[in-house]
């Protein structure tokens, strides 16, 4: 074994398991609760021959998982099952209004939600009013009463984790995204005999892509489902799929393509008009469709990119100001403003906020990290917003414009009366091993790092720190000259190529002869038969 690898192996406390796991240690799918509630009606809604409604999400997990429960009742032999996921811009997260005056309209007897509905008691009770009822499917936090559905299958339950503390050994389903959920009563389904054995594994694509992008803990189950469902997308039997790798250009299937080059495009089809597109997409059977909808896609994509640089662009030549707690306003799209969100606070590494106006209201997003929790922090704020709410890291907010001076006051005095200290150390890069030698880093060190994939959250990519290196030639790259590559030597002779793309302005000033400590994710390049390590800077240091 690579002596690296060796050793990243034993810090990172990985074992033959891991590298190799099984697919029959799942958890099984019934220790969820009201699973097998779930599962009974399911069976009556196919015996009796009902309408089934799926009600789902606008982002990537949301439309797996939407798509899952598709293919999930087809299997089961429900023929008659519809979908519905929500307008971002105009009904916002979960169960909407239109979801209830639908069902009025059509008379579904029964409505399946994935990736939300564990926070729509109100909607839910309209439905139970109409005789309509409902099974929720999802992973979010609960925030007040249980809704009175026929099941609430979410790992996210107190009840489940009150259980979860006494039994170490189902802890894997707490982490389980809204695709993973639905997968689960794939897989329950399938213990029962309702789906054939073995078949609810086609469906691992779409639970990978849906845990991915969703950003879960890609351990225990989650592993499990990814390493095998790799293997799934790689064979993928989608059109969707496969129109969308081609146009997405990707390679190499690993986390990195799924987050980056395949989740971005199915979420800009939410982000930018309807995610309607990305669910056709992933449910249509023909190749000529799925062709023209991952084009589409692709073309959303591009747009949102384009938008998003424009709208940094007008922040950057604007200034943010000197307050710990970043609140930006503009016109944007309301699709993009959690992506900028994410991009300020990753640039200044402070929480930021990014609203736009909508109906005479702001409108917006906020990102964090380290110790400021923002659903905290919104509670602070309740007198001055119209809404909001989320998590420790992201959440939504709606304030009114006459608010806007007071909310900035009212988030900035919380931040400040906590106190914080050295919350950058949060967002810093940190080195799993530090490299002296070039040469250990090789062919059979990637073998292994491939094993570990995908990489997320609870297992990160790992980081190496190249000390001590120089630097030989610098060169800039890209219409703008945005892009860096740096040739570097160690002090044995090796040489390696290391790139950055959109590097930071001061890295641009490196010349030739300087010695730098390189914090970098490897990568392997194939050119006409050839491999080569290569390193994506993350952080330079100059060594005085």
């Amino acid at each position: 074994m690579n002596k690296v690898l060796g050793r990243l192996l034993k810090k990172r406390g990985i074992d033959e398991d891991f590298l190799n796991p099984k697919y029959e240690d799942l958890t099984a799918p019934e220790n969820l609760p009201d699973m097998e509630k779930a599962v009974e009606r399911v069976l009556r809604a196919r015996d009796k021959k009902e309408k089934v409604l799926i009600y789902g999400d606008y982002d990537v997990d949301g439309v797996t998982a939407t798509t899952i429960m598709v293919n999930t009742l087809e299997m089961v032999g429900i023929t008659e099952a519809d979908t519905m996921l929500p307008d971002r811009f105009i009904d916002g997260y979960g169960m909407s209004q239109r979801l209830v005056d639908r069902v009025k309209k059509e008379q579904f007897p029964l409505v399946i939600t994935v990736d939300c509905g564990s926070n729509n008691e109100e909607i839910i009770d309209q439905l139970n009013q109409l005789g309509t009822e409902v099974i929720v499917t999802d992973h979010h936090e609960i925030l007040g009463n249980l809704p009175e559905a026929i099941a609430v299958v979410n790992p996210k339950r107190p009840d489940f984790r009150l259980e979860v503390k006494n039994n170490e050994k189902i802890a894997g389903l707490e982490d389980l995204s809204g695709a993973g959920v639905a997968f689960m009563l794939a897989k329950a389904l399938t213990n029962r005999k309702a789906i054939p054995e073995g078949m609810e594994k086609w469906l691992l694509d779409l639970a990978t892509v849906g845990i991915i992008c969703d950003a879960m803990n890609l351990t225990r189950d989650n592993r499990i489902i990814c390493h095998y469902g790799f293997i799934v997308l790689g064979k993928t039997r989608r059109p969707g799929f496969q129109e969308l790798l081609k146009v997405s250009d990707v390679r190499k299937l690993n986390s990195m393509a799924v987050g980056y080059q395949i989740g971005p495009r199915l979420n800009a089809a939410g982000r930018m008009e309807t995610a309607e597109k990305a669910l056709e997409l992933l449910t249509t059977k023909s190749r000529v469709k799925a062709a023209e909808l991952a084009d589409n896609l692709n073309g959303l994509n591009i747009g949102r990119r384009t938008q998003q640089q424009q709208a940094l662009k007008e922040v950057e030549e604007n200034g943010v100001g000197e307050e710990p707690v970043l609140v930006i306003t503009g016109k944007w799209s309301e699709g993009i403003v959690g992506i900028i969100a994410g991009k300020l606070m990753e640039k200044y590494k402070r929480p930021s906020f990014v609203l736009t106006e909508v109906d005479g209201d702001y409108k917006g997003s906020g990102r964090s990290f380290g110790d400021f929790n923002l659903a905290l922090a919104l509670d602070e704020c309740q007198d001055v917003i119209a809404s909001g709410g989320g998590h420790a890291a992201a959440c939504g907010v709606r304030l009114p414009k006459e608010m806007l001076d007071s909310f900035k006051q009212k988030i900035n005095d919380y931040y400040r009366s906590l106190n914080l200290e050295n919350q950058k150390k949060y967002l810093d890069v940190q080195a799993d091993l530090d490299i002296y030698e070039l040469a250990d880093l090789d062919t059979e060190l990637m073998e292994g790092l491939q094993k570990m994939e995908p990489f997320g959250e609870g297992n990160p990519e790992p980081v190496f720190c190249l000390k001590d290196m120089f630097v030989l030639s610098m060169t800039k790259m890209g219409s703008e000259q945005q892009h860096l590559s740096l040739t570097i030597r160690d002090d044995f002779g090796v040489t390696m190529r290391l790139v950055a793309f959109y590097a930071d302005d001061e890295w641009m000033d490196i010349s030739p002869g300087t010695q730098l400590d390189v914090w970098v994710h490897l990568t392997e390049n194939e050119w006409r038969d050839q491999k080569t390590i290569e390193g994506r800077i993350l952080k330079l240091g100059v060594v005085i």
